[in-house]
């Protein structure tokens, strides 16, 4: 600490052809090598041509870069072998002892030249502690090539900062263009303004004036001739089709919601630093496991609205079904991963550990939340159901149930789409994401989204006389999730440079478990919306 090094030698390498070959094609793909130092990662600070003194940080720096030598067309590869670090230090000025604060660094190219024989105590001509000469850029570079040697070399320095120890991750998390997500929320809080509105008025304007009008049409000899939603009173609570996999599904999604409510709340407090790595998947796993229990409930007392008995069975497509599907997939994208054999693979004991949350902890308690949400008495329906079924007349085109529910995707898709090209920025191009103030606001915003778009084509299929409503009003913000995908295929062939099929597997396997939980978060959501919606208008009406 604080002892400055200069052109200390690691060590000497000959490349043989398969080592020269395997640099190459790191040095192709821009591969980076990543490093830390307490718990602080490596960067390359570059300047920004477009501001004074503005500097990005490049986390980790380049294995080597591509270039021609003056006067010649072939390109060659050169590599990245003296590295000159930057370590800021802040000292304390009561006990004088320092801490780490930065940690930077300069990569350079240059072909170390030495004079006699290799040994242990050789001198390097091209960088010197004991001449003073320090290495610069205008050195002749090391290329990569079957045969050559490489010496590799670093330097440290060591700089006094102001940056206090508690707030050293400031700069890293530095977000440039704070003004991109204003417009982004501005710009989805007219989405939700002008839903709201819409909203506002059939509650208002249809619900109050049809419901005084059909409480006044009992008098007259008009009753017979009901027109709208009222008609479908004895149908609009009759079980649908698969309303298993409807009670399964909206339990999976309860326990989704309740899982990133509270991770995004203890994100806001600041309890997820970046600092502490794999935090975020490790809380998001902890809260998915205990959120079970909300989901077996949730799913249990759905299923005893639909007047089912058999509740085991339900609890137990619940805590597997998803998950199951989850697992699945990752464990196909890690067996590939694993067989490029990539450190980036989850260890096969991490993946055990995984199956014991998930049978030990996770199974349980869907159980015991279901055992309860089963033991409450059913939530009684507003209006009784008829024998029975009425027809459903002939739908005009756009009321078809695949158009609208495509249609009703669009908006909770448009609300987040900036904040998610962020979110994709950093997972797919290592920068760190920490605006959970911005992603709070999305997430209610998107919420108010789902709900309410999901009210309004359920008012317009309801007075359609069409009262099949449940896996509808899934489908309908749940398609969301369509558009997410879509998007992400979008920005895979815009915005990555991935040419490897097993690379391409991996962005669309995690693209995919993404989407798919997007769909049934959202599907959730606007389920209970339209849910909450039925028993209010029914309730609300006088039926003999």
């Amino acid at each position: 600490m604080r002892e400055p090094q200069m052109c200390n030698i690691v060590c000497r390498k000959i490349l043989d052809k398969k080592a020269a070959k395997a640099f190459k094609e790191k040095i192709n793909d821009e591969y980076r090598v990543n490093m830390i130092l307490d718990n602080l990662p490596l960067v390359v600070p570059i300047r920004r041509p477009d501001q004074e003194n503005a500097v990005v940080y490049q986390y980790g720096y380049h294995v080597g870069l591509r270039g021609q030598y003056a006067g010649s067309k072939e390109e060659k590869h050169f590599i990245h072998n003296h590295l000159t670090f930057t370590v800021k230090y802040h000292k304390d000025p009561l006990s004088g002892s320092a801490r780490i604060v930065g940690f930077e660094v300069k990569p350079f190219s240059v072909k170390h030249e030495y004079e006699g024989e290799w040994n242990e105590k050789t001198r390097l001509t091209t960088c010197d502690p004991h001449a003073k000469r320090a290495v610069t850029s205008s050195e002749s570079p090391q290329e990569v090539e079957e045969k050559k040697e490489i010496i590799f070399t670093y330097d440290v320095e060591f700089q006094e900062s102001d940056i206090k120890w508690a707030s050293r991750w400031d700069t890293y998390l530095l977000m440039a263009d704070d003004q991109i997500h204003w417009f982004s929320i501005v710009n989805s809080l007219m989405i939700v303004l002008f839903l709201s509105g819409m909203v506002a008025m059939i509650m208002l304007r249809t619900l109050y004036r049809d419901i005084s009008k059909y409480n006044q049409l009992e008098t007259q000899e008009e009753a017979q001739e009901e027109t709208g939603w009222k008609l479908l009173h004895g149908d609009v609570f009759r079980p649908p089709a698969n309303s298993d996999l409807l009670c399964v599904y909206v339990g999976t999604g309860v326990q989704f919601f309740g899982m990133i409510l509270v991770m995004m709340i203890f994100a806001l407090l600041g309890f997820l630093s970046p600092s502490n790595r794999g935090g975020l998947m490790t809380a998001m796993l902890l809260l998915w496991v205990f959120m079970g229990l909300f989901a077996g409930y949730s799913s249990a007392r759905l299923y005893k609205l639909f007047k089912g008995t058999e509740w085991k069975k339900i609890t137990l497509k619940t805590a597997f079904m998803f998950p199951a599907t989850v697992f699945a997939i990752f464990f196909v994208l890690n067996a590939l991963i694993w067989g490029q054999k990539s450190s980036g693979a989850v260890p096969f004991g991490t993946m055990f550990a995984l199956v014991l949350l998930w049978f030990g902890i996770s199974v349980p308690l869907v159980f015991v939340g279901s055992y309860f949400g089963f033991k409450k008495p059913a939530t009684e329906d507003p209006v009784k159901t008829n024998k029975i079924p009425r027809q459903i007349p002939e739908q005009a085109w756009y009321m078809n149930p695949a158009f609208s529910i495509l249609i009703g995707g669009i908006l909770p898709f448009g609300a987040v789409f900036i904040e998610l090209f962020f979110i994709l920025t950093s997972i797919w191009l290592h920068q760190f994401y920490y605006i959970f103030g911005f992603l709070f606001i999305v997430f209610v915003i998107l919420i108010i989204t789902c709900a309410e778009i999901t009210v309004v084509l359920c008012y317009f299929q309801l007075c359609n006389e069409d009262y099949l409503w449940w896996w509808r009003s899934y489908l309908t913000s749940g398609s969301s999730a369509f558009y997410l995908f879509l998007y992400a295929a979008f920005y895979f062939f815009t915005k990555l440079e991935i040419t490897k099929a097993v690379s391409g597997v991996l962005y669309f396997g995690y693209m995919l478990i993404i989407s798919y939980s997007f769909f049934v978060l959202t599907g959730t959501i606007g389920f209970y919306a339209c849910f909450w919606f039925t028993r209010l208008i029914y309730s609300s009406v006088k039926i003999d």
